[in-house]
């Protein structure tokens, strides 16, 4: 396809998938059985609750599988489920609905994971397009895509449940420090298998893998912002098809909850393929955190022709 073509696609939409809300009852926080209620806002963020809270925790979810946490809007239930939980673990930036009824409803029982961990900023030199995700903060809140920065949340997090229910605080501390070993055995496997790669240039639906990039010393290029929801300019879709012809470019990512169109316009143009490389923003259809971030280093080593 001519480049014409692909500029032509500036008229679409990057569109989310969009499915039903989550339900009231998946999201009503509180403690049950003696066990100190954790809510948790999206996926990455329940998995480490769950970890580290284990028995002694009652975790719910804001973000049903399957649906973009960009696009939450909370209900009057889960409102009120603030009110009552014993700790709230979002990432600010991220959803704006949460960032709000967290401060309105549970300031003082919230853990930001993004103040455990040193931020990137959020303003890309490469993707000059502008979006929602990231627009109350200075810094890009894709935290939990480096698994380094994973493991200083979890003992963070462990640490505040284990003040929060002090009667088991040695048992938070521990499932913490188990977490933190996982986390840190997976940071190793992403050193060596992206340690002798032929490139270590990749083409990103939006500019997600920021601190993935940062910890493994690849340059990202994204079609969009931090946004998934953000539409490129035209220049910027003639920029990227530039430098990755430039840079021999095998593959453009895409991701499961966010309309592949630009970027399967852009994989004809400099000849290249798509591949699938996960956010982790929702419950993987299979597996956990560890599995899905595996599988985007299995991609990852693909794209880049790592020995």
């Amino acid at each position: 396809m001519c480049t014409a073509g692909l500029l032509a696609l500036t008229t679409a939409t990057v569109t989310t998938a969009c499915g039903p809300g989550p339900a009231d009852s998946a999201t009503v926080s509180g403690s049950g059985e003696g066990r100190t209620g954790v809510t948790a806002a999206m996926y990455p963020l329940q998995w480490l609750a769950e970890r580290v809270g284990g028995p002694d925790a009652a975790v719910t979810g804001l973000t049903k599988p399957g649906v973009e946490p960009h696009d939450l809007e909370l209900t009057p239930v889960q409102v009120a489920g603030l009110e009552k939980t014993g700790l709230v673990v979002y990432i600010k930036g991220v959803q704006p609905a949460v960032d709000d009824a967290v401060e309105q409803h549970a300031a003082d029982r919230s853990f930001d994971a993004a103040t455990a961990v040193k931020t990137l900023p959020s303003v890309s030199e490469e993707a000059n397009t502008e979006g929602r995700e990231g627009r109350n903060v200075p810094y890009d809140p894709h935290v939990w895509l480096d698994p380094s920065r994973m493991a200083a949340i979890a003992t963070a997090l462990g640490d505040r449940l284990a003040a929060a229910d002090p009667a088991h605080a040695q048992a938070y501390k521990e499932r913490a420090a188990r977490t933190v070993a996982d986390l840190t055995a997976l940071d190793g496997e992403f050193t060596r298998g992206l340690g002798g790669c032929a490139s270590n240039a990749i083409v990103t639906s939006h500019t997600a893998f920021g601190y993935l990039a940062d910890r493994y010393k690849l340059r990202q290029i994204g079609i969009s912002g931090l946004d998934p929801d953000a539409e490129p300019s035209p220049a910027r879709l003639a920029e990227v098809a530039k430098v990755a012809k430039q840079e021999k470019v095998t593959t453009i990512f895409t991701e499961a909850l966010v309309s592949p169109k630009v970027a399967e316009v852009l994989s004809t143009e400099i000849g290249a393929r798509t591949a699938i490389l996960d956010p982790i923003e929702s419950r993987p259809a299979n597996g956990d955190y560890l599995s899905a971030m595996r599988q985007n280093l299995t991609a990852l080593q693909a794209a880049l022709s790592c020995s």
